[in-house]
């Protein structure tokens, strides 16, 4: 499904709650509702923005992180498809088993077979 991400859009599809945001920042962060969380009904994603001391600012950072958020969910990923290994890399595969082999090797204990 496709969201559009423009600012009024969100403004109307998005919940936005106001709560304590902890951390550094003083009485003013602490007491004041700065954190802000958005939830986009359509889709259920949340975001979150309590950095700033400012109510405002965190409304703001949080709305941009919401258009990225949404616009990555939207990109139409390629579709893979299997290869083969090339000759090298099969060559660097064995040589890499071999050196291994050699190393387990080395550790085993040798009798004397008297």
């Amino acid at each position: 499904m496709r969201y559009t991400t423009d600012r009024e859009s969100l403004e109307r599809d998005c919940d936005m709650v106001f709560f304590v945001a902890g951390g550094p920042g003083g009485q003013h962060r602490n007491k004041v509702e700065t954190g802000v969380r958005l939830t986009h009904r359509p889709s259920g994603t949340v975001v979150t923005a309590t950095e700033r001391r400012s109510q405002s600012a965190n409304r703001e950072a949080a709305y941009e992180r919401m258009a990225e958020k949404l616009d990555a969910m939207q990109v139409v990923k390629k579709k893979r498809f299997a290869t083969k290994p090339g000759k090298a890399a099969k060559e660097r595969r064995i040589e890499g088993k071999r050196i291994q082999s050699e190393r387990k090797q080395g550790r085993t204990k040798k009798f004397d077979s008297d």
